[in-house]
């Protein structure tokens, strides 16, 4: 009796068991059912369609302002600064004196030299009528000659030892702030203020060895500063470097440009728009619809849904990859992977997924432009 009751007992779990865990099947897959036939909710999109545009042929690299003239000015040798003739940031002409070394001791051993040079002189004048009188030799003569051409060139050469304890502007520049004082022993090559030519104004940048046969000297270059916004400062290639760097395999280019006004100085990043020869046609899209990813370039193409249900959005998003190429503006050039008149989202494209039913907010859509220009308040 025992036996046949626990057996009873465990027929009745067992059946228990069974109904619980096949109604939570039954549900799970009912739910699953559902969810699978509930239909996706549609998004609201903007969209543009692809657009056949003619670019000019350009190209955008960065550039770096340099000066043509610009350096530190030193001194070739040591001594006290005496006096200082600028100001920081004083506009200088070439040879104008900047700063006087105690000199002195120079000054005297020239005034010795000029005394030692005219007794040569006398000495060479007294034995030249000698010689004429044929009272002296000729090697006489040419000794006394060499001994006041000698002291000649020392006199020179103190000069010219006098003269380095001046220094003066090497080019007609702007200078930078003063680092000497008066009174400061200044050792030879120590900096004493910087000066930068500043009119004109080179720009140097690289480009791809594939552009070496596109670009020439006196090309068109136009640049703009962060420091200057809004403005576009128009100058022309000068020099393409004929050697290309092994390294970045680019090549360097130099423009330069007029900077009356100096607001371009040197050290400055310069977005630098190089006019090429012609013209090209491309396919462009607004920068908004495209969606970089690790994994790839894509957009999404509005396609039109076959069969429509009655009361659903007639209209889906395709993902599709795609290769672009450059980017002017607002707009970006697509390669491969559109055509003319393909419509495209431009907005929302975080939501959207591969067959995502879509409405279509034309009023939305973003108004992109080849030449955008910031706001003015």
């Amino acid at each position: 009796m025992t036996t046949k009751r626990m057996l009873i007992m465990l027929i009745l779990t067992g059946v228990v068991f069974g109904a619980v865990f096949g109604m939570k099947w039954f549900g799970t897959k009912m739910m699953n059912e559902y969810v699978n036939n509930m239909p996706t909710p549609p998004v609201t999109v903007s969209a543009t369609t692809v657009k056949a545009m003619t670019w000019p042929n350009e190209l955008t690299p960065i550039g770096t302002l340099i000066a043509v003239n610009g350096a530190d000015v030193t001194s070739e040798v040591g001594g006290i600064v005496t006096r200082i003739h600028f100001e920081s940031g004083a506009m200088v002409k070439r040879g104008d004196r900047l700063i006087e070394l105690d000199a002195d001791a120079e000054r005297a051993e020239l005034q010795r030299l000029r005394a030692q040079a005219n007794l040569a002189d006398t000495n060479r004048k007294r034995r030249e009528q000698l010689f004429r009188q044929e009272a002296i030799s000729k090697s006489e003569l040419d000794m006394v000659i060499a001994e006041s051409e000698a002291a000649r060139a020392a006199v020179e050469a103190q000069a010219a030892r006098l003269a380095q304890k001046e220094i003066r502007a090497p080019f007609d520049g702007r200078l930078g702030v003063r680092r000497v004082a008066v009174g400061q022993y200044l050792a030879p090559g120590t900096a004493i203020v910087n000066l930068q030519s500043l009119d004109p104004i080179d720009i140097d940048f690289s480009l791809p060895e594939q552009h070496l046969g596109d670009v020439d000297v006196g090309f068109d270059v136009a640049v703009k500063v962060d420091a200057w916004p809004g403005r576009t400062f128009e100058g022309a290639v000068m020099a393409v470097e004929p050697r290309i760097e092994t390294a970045t395999r680019n090549f360097l280019v130099r423009a330069r440009m007029p900077n009356e006004d100096h607001q371009l100085r040197p050290g400055l990043f310069g977005q630098v728009t190089l006019s090429l020869a012609g013209a090209r046609d491309v396919l462009a899209v607004p920068r908004t619809a495209i969606n970089y990813s690790s994994y790839g370039t894509s957009v999404f193409v509005i396609e039109p849904v076959e069969n429509p249900e009655e009361g659903r959005p007639d209209k889906s998003a395709a993902q599709r990859f795609v290769k672009v190429g450059d980017a002017r503006g607002d707009f970006v050039e697509i390669v491969e992977g559109l055509k003319e008149g393909d419509e495209v989202a431009t907005s929302g494209l975080l939501k959207l997924r591969n067959g995502q039913p879509v409405v279509i907010d034309y009023e939305q859509t973003p108004d992109a432009k080849l030449d955008p220009q910031p706001a003015q308040s």
